[in-house]
């Protein structure tokens, strides 16, 4: 088979890696074109060099092209993935620090609270953009498969503005699954049956089933318990499964901030996360290890590069769903999967609009949701009280309406536990202001935000989270790595 694939936001070196080797590992697809596009000339050079050393170690035929000019690497494309940060670190690191001075602590911000809100309203006018250039340039009906957080305002603004056959992918699922079967003891994740539906990082194990038997909460709870591992990592997790009677697909520290119950007290945080990883809770976890992923890779390209020149093993291709539902509509082999789309009756007690994440499959015909999923009520609130932010979100990233942006975050169920009134409006005059390169939609409001952050009696506060930790250097990297090592 022969067609193009355009992957923007290339750039993200590691994961267009992985998804490339994922691609390559489908015998009918070792001849099609990857054109990889992003705004960094530097990240694509790497990136470019990575791919053509795995082209050229497995003597496949596929053709790698990279090009900072977006329309020219989307014409003619079958397929759009985006994995973009608009603002990248930098933007990221004000999506952590502003919300701190008014208390809100986030481990991610990626999704909803102070930061994902912020994140959105720099994605979704860059979306619409990628939008327009797919309609008019990529091959007619093209299908744009959004791996970008975040997610559900990404893909809403896509299919509602943007006008593109869009699904959004994420590997939470997946990762879920994968504990659940590791306490239950099975041999292999192949052996769990579930249906998990929700919103996306909100999603539910509404039902389990190992080598056919069903799964309840307290023999859940029990197995989570006993495991000397996750019975550290996932203690908000747990908690909540005790409450709710169902399982989060999220990690302990994600699930921490979508919440307005564990988060809001500084006294309390330490209670319901662990240290040990920077995804079980730490304040600005994902930003530490971010930071840390990138400068490791520029340091370490050399080693990345060589390690790319080996033969591609079919066996060791990820669960990522890009390349199963693209083998799948090609080539007409079934997969199921957890997928990201607007609602429409899918789920009975989530508003139509809503994008959700539900079990589907994938053949020639296209993507399938499975309808009629009904989330147990508890599940299906803590969803609304999303779905309400990720709306108001959406309609105020497109239209650039500052006050609406505000009800938004004033309205997110972390930051309205934490945070008055006239902190929110503070806090997100700040957050325009301090963000508005990234953010054209609200240039005629940046002005009078500014005025209004001169005139503020609003008092904030130095503070680095209740759990934070310092970028790691190089060499301390070296160091533990070489530790785990000796360990192992």
């Amino acid at each position: 088979m022969s067609f193009k694939i355009a992957i923007i936001g290339a750039g993200s070196v590691g994961f267009t890696k992985k998804l490339f080797t994922d691609l390559l590992c489908v015998p009918e697809f070792r001849d099609i074109e990857v054109a990889l596009t992003d705004i960094s000339q530097h990240n694509l050079d790497m990136i470019r060099a990575i791919l053509e050393k795995i082209v050229e170690a497995n003597g496949f035929p596929v053709k790698v092209t990279a090009d900072t000019d977006r329309r020219r690497a989307l014409e003619g494309a079958k397929y759009i993935i985006s994995c973009v940060r608009v603002g990248g670190l930098e933007a990221y690191a004000d999506d952590i620090r502003i919300p701190l001075k008014y208390g809100i602590d986030q481990c991610v911000g990626d999704t909803i609270c102070a930061g994902g809100i912020l994140y959105g309203q720099r994605n979704i006018p860059v979306i619409l953009d990628f939008c327009k250039d797919i309609r008019e340039v990529a091959a007619p009906g093209a299908k744009f498969l959004n791996y970008a957080n975040p997610m559900a305002m990404n893909t809403w603004a896509a299919i509602e503005y943007g006008k593109v056959d869009t699904v959004g992918l994420c590997h939470g699922v997946q990762h879920g699954a994968e504990q659940i079967a590791e306490i239950l003891g099975a041999k292999s994740v192949s052996e769990l049956d579930y249906i998990c539906s929700g919103i996306n990082h909100q999603t539910w194990f509404v039902d389990l089933r190992l080598n056919g038997r069903k799964i309840g909460k307290d023999e859940l709870v029990a197995a989570f318990e006993a495991h000397p591992v996750f019975s550290q990592q996932e203690k908000l997790r747990i908690d909540v499964l005790k409450r709710f009677g169902v399982y989060s697909t999220e990690s302990n520290g994600h699930l921490s901030e979508y919440l307005p119950w564990y988060r809001k007290r500084p006294e309390e945080i330490a209670r319901w996360i662990d240290m040990s990883d920077w995804i079980h809770g730490e304040t600005g976890g994902y930003l530490r290890h971010s930071t840390e992923t990138r400068n490791w890779f520029e340091t370490e390209f050399p080693q990345f590069l060589a390690s790319a020149a080996k033969p591609i093993d079919p066996a060791r291709r990820s669960n990522e769903h890009a390349s199963h539902i693209l083998e799948a509509l090609e080539t007409g082999r079934v997969y199921r999967g957890h997928f990201n789309v607007k609602n429409n009756g899918v789920i009975t007690n989530l508003p139509a609009d809503a994008i959700i994440e539900s079990p589907g499959f994938v053949d020639r015909f296209g993507i399938n949701m499975v309808s009629g999923v009904t989330l147990p009520e508890a599940c299906a609130a803590t969803c609304m009280a999303s779905i309400n932010v990720q709306r108001m979100s959406v309609h105020a990233a497109v239209s650039g309406d500052i006050d609406l942006l505000k009800l938004a975050v004033l309205h997110d169920p972390l930051v309205g536990a934490v945070a008055t009134p006239e902190e929110v409006w503070q806090m997100v005059d700040e957050m325009v202001v301090a963000q508005a390169r990234w953010l054209p939609q609200y240039a005629d409001a940046v002005p009078a935000a500014k005025e209004r952050l001169v005139k503020s009696s609003v008092k904030t506060r130095d503070w680095a989270g209740a759990a934070r930790r310092n970028v790691r250097s190089i060499e301390e990297l070296r160091a533990e790595k070489s530790a785990l090592k000796k360990a192992v």
